[in-house]
């Protein structure tokens, strides 16, 4: 009986485990399901931030593709998404959390309360637990409630720090708790009731989705973790020492550092604070999964459950002088991937860390392939299983990751005012190799130049030396890989069919490349 736990946490750098080296994050759940299963570590999300991303996990599609490009774009309801095949497959698939799914308004009349909410659910699944950030975690609300907690209006009101904390005065802003305990978190509530119902339908073959909200911000943490890390003990941040040469490398890191308010503290006690107040929230995250996988060895599903763990994006966390998730830094893009395979036939690959790039439009396909369904045309990504079964990289696989990113605002239209540009010129592709990484942007060059780094020679990405005549090689490569690869990953889904005179509907689709 084939069972499929499909995990995602909000929001997590995919450096921040310690089995991969992290100088300050212990990870010990995550760390122990690597060694039982296969890491990822050169996993990037294709797009951020969370709604564009998940529709890019959710479907196996490129941001391209799908073109839901903000939280609040519609999600084409011809799509298909992996909720519709695990139903279509036998399961009925069932969410704990949120898909941050935007509804097609075609498909519900024009007073539909959706249509106020991007936090809507992926058509197919069943949501047993749907508590979106948007509306303060209602459900969260009312388990807190029943433990006995005296709820504001609004839940998230609990994140406000306890005022005159002892000690407060003496670190950074982020560093007092919020008002609730360790015990009454939003993972902890999340994680509760989904081991329930796993202790109910154990035995059943299912499809779960759990979505964990944190380490998404708010940036702060209960007592127990408020205080877990150090903000003397932060490693040096990424990007330039000088807040005013991240600001001047392009108009984009202007808008985006001093504009829009997702650039870092300038503080340097709040910044420090922030990244180690970051790295706690997702030790919490790690403890309450310690909690699940625990529950899955005791009661021996762990033998036939295929487990997945993955991240919709990253966070910058101050580095480069922003936070959040944005633009074209790695940090917002670099994700962890974990697969657990109970198959005899995995055991050999167990532990093993692929070196190799991957993307978040793998993770659908991988899923249809273990549970013996065909993927969709529609999906750009390719099956990881090689990677599982054998460990080997197959010949043709990939030699760069590709993420895009829109910076339109439909809402306030603050980016096509700040720039002069119409909202289909504020977006950019990224093609990232070992070696190199290359930027275009949509918007007249005179405005929006190309960005070139030099990963050898200047991993932290200081230096743009798009400009530079000794470059103009790694450029022209760049752009043609970009080329080639929207040629190559063009919206498939009826094109791979053909009216033919003699033989009728024809329909081929060759395998992802």
């Amino acid at each position: 009986m084939k069972k499929v736990l499909f995990i995602t946490v909000d929001q997590w750098r995919g450096d921040s485990l310690s089995c991969l080296g992290h100088p300050m994050v212990k990870t010990p759940a995550l760390d122990a399901l690597a060694a039982s299963g296969v890491l990822f570590a050169q996993h990037y999300a294709n797009t951020a931030p969370c709604g564009p991303s998940r529709a890019s996990l959710l479907t196996g599609m490129y941001a391209m593709n799908h073109r839901s490009i903000l939280n609040g774009t519609p999600l084409d309801a011809r799509f298909d998404n992996i909720a519709k095949v695990a139903r279509r497959s036998g399961y009925d698939p069932v969410l704990f959390g949120y898909t941050d799914t935007s509804v097609d308004p075609r498909t519900v009349e024009p007073n539909d309360p959706s249509l106020h909410n991007y936090e809507g659910v992926l058509p197919g699944f069943r949501p047993i637990v749907n508590d979106p950030e948007l509306f303060g975690s209602v459900e969260w609300g009312k388990w807190l409630a029943e433990q006995g907690v005296d709820v504001p209006s609004s839940p998230a009101d609990l994140y406000r720090p306890i005022e005159n904390y002892p000690g407060a005065d003496a670190h950074g802003d982020s560093w007092a708790p919020t008002q609730f305990s360790a015990d009454h978190t939003e993972t902890a509530f999340m994680m509760t009731k989904l081991i329930e119902w796993l202790e109910q339908h154990g035995d059943e073959q299912f499809f779960v989705h759990a979505s964990f909200i944190r380490p998404h911000p708010p940036y702060r943490n209960p007592v127990g973790y408020h205080d877990l890390y150090s903000a003397e003990d932060v490693a040096p941040f990424i990007g330039h020492a000088d807040r005013g040469d991240e600001v001047d490398m392009h108009v984009l890191n202007q808008v985006a550092i001093e504009l829009t308010g997702v650039g870092c503290p300038t503080n340097e006690l709040d910044r420090r604070q922030l990244r180690a107040t970051y790295h706690a929230m997702q030790r919490e995250v790690d403890d309450q999964l310690g909690r699940l996988f625990e529950f899955l060895r005791v009661t021996g599903l762990d033998a036939e459950t295929l487990v997945v763990l993955t991240s919709d994006h990253g966070e910058m966390g101050g580095d480069h002088w922003l936070v959040q998730k944005l633009g074209y830094w790695d940090e917002s893009y670099h994700i962890p991937l974990i697969i657990r395979d109970p198959r005899p036939e995995a055991d050999a690959t167990r532990g093993n860390h692929v070196a190799a790039f991957t993307e978040s439009v793998d993770v659908m396909a991988t899923i249809c392939d273990w549970m013996g369904t065909d993927i969709p045309d529609q999906c750009d990504g390719r099956a990881l299983t090689p990677f599982i079964d054998s460990g080997d990289t197959p010949a043709d696989w990939r030699d760069a990751v590709h993420w895009q990113w829109s910076f339109n605002d439909p809402e306030h239209r603050m980016s096509e005012r700040l720039l002069g540009l119409p909202a289909e010129h504020c977006s950019l592709d990224v093609v990232r190799t070992a070696t190199t990484k290359y930027v275009q942007f949509a918007g007249d060059q005179a405005l929006l130049p190309p960005l070139l780094f030099d990963l050898v020679d200047d991993p932290q990405q200081l230096h743009n030396v798009a400009t530079s005549g000794n470059h103009l090689g790694e450029m022209l490569d760049g752009a043609q890989r970009l080329l080639r690869w929207r040629m190559q990953h063009g919206e498939r889904t009826m094109s791979t069919y053909h009216l033919s005179a003699e033989q009728g509907l024809l329909h081929h689709a060759d395998p992802r490349r």
